[in-house]
């Protein structure tokens, strides 16, 4: 099942999409439930199943603006560095396999544009890049979660593009915040799936313009679903509507000293057979003076 976020006619509303048509479930459901997170609180994903089950669309998903799927989320969590090919760019800098715990930042909602909206270069850099990365939304609120029962809190996955400005990483000296946090410079979506086996390897597909630059699957990473949703726990109380990116993999035929950034006219897609694809076209970021 996808759910989605989407304004239509005038209105934000959320409904399941199936094919090319959409069930709104906001004249079904509200006012007990206006969204896709009061969905996740209420712990109504069968509910919506059997009310949406056989049910003509009210609308084709091309006349819908889809939004981020899941709008007001206590916290966007994001682990580095979490694919074995990725750490062999990063063994001068000490690696991450033989880590006993994962790297984390945080990340604002705002950084993360929907499918179809455009990703921003903001004029005080080039290096704007992308990062394709499976993105698990947590559906069940939950504190130091045993490993044995970490899936049972995830509601669906959806993609995220974590976006980065790369030269803006270190400018601290002991952190990355600075250069994961400028506004519209990556995406999400287009949905949240529902039903996915995480068990399985997920094969995730990045394209620049139409050339394939990433391509691998999430067995590969260091920290597995599992271990990440466990280790967090321990430290947060992971909430419904909360979203944990998990890591990208390397990018093919780059050296991390010959990046290619993203620049204005690019589209930038992201595949995943079980979710759908996630496409953005990147502008230069317009800006006013003060």
């Amino acid at each position: 099942m996808h759910l989605a976020t989407y304004n239509i006619r005038g209105r934000m509303s959320f409904g399941v999409v199936s094919g090319d048509g959409v069930v709104d479930l906001r004249p079904r459901l509200a006012p007990r439930l206006t969204s896709v997170l009061d969905v996740l609180r209420a712990g109504a994903l069968d509910e919506v199943k059997k009310i949406t089950a056989g049910v003509r669309a009210d609308f084709s998903l091309a006349e819908v603006e889809l939004l981020p799927p899941v709008m007001g989320g206590e916290k966007i969590l994001c682990i580095g560095v979490n694919y074995a090919n990725r750490d062999a760019e990063l063994t001068a800098a000490g690696g991450n396999t033989e880590a006993k715990y994962p790297s984390m930042f945080f990340k604002p909602p705002n950084t993360l544009v929907a499918h179809n909206q455009p990703i921003l270069r903001p004029p005080e850099s080039e290096q704007l890049e992308y990062e394709g990365e499976i993105a698990l939304v947590i559906g069940k609120t939950g504190r130091r979660i045993p490993k044995d029962r970490a899936l049972e809190h995830v509601a669906g996955i959806t993609m995220c593009n974590e976006g980065t400005i790369r030269d803006w990483i270190r400018h601290g000296r002991f952190n990355v915040t600075q250069g994961k946090a400028w506004d519209s410079t990556g995406s999400i979506g287009p949905w949240m799936t529902t039903d996915v086996d995480l068990t399985r390897p997920l094969h995730i597909t990045c394209k620049i313009n139409g050339e394939v630059t990433q391509d691998d699957t999430t067995d590969h990473m260091i920290f597995g679903f599992v271990d990440i949703l466990s280790y967090v726990s321990t430290f947060m109380t992971l909430k419904p509507g909360d979203i944990i990116a998990t890591g990208t993999p390397s990018k093919l035929n780059q050296k991390a000293d010959e990046r290619k950034w993203l620049k204005p006219g690019d589209m930038f897609e992201m595949h995943v057979p079980e979710i759908g694809t996630l496409k953005n076209t990147v502008q230069d970021e317009k800006t006013l003076a003060i």
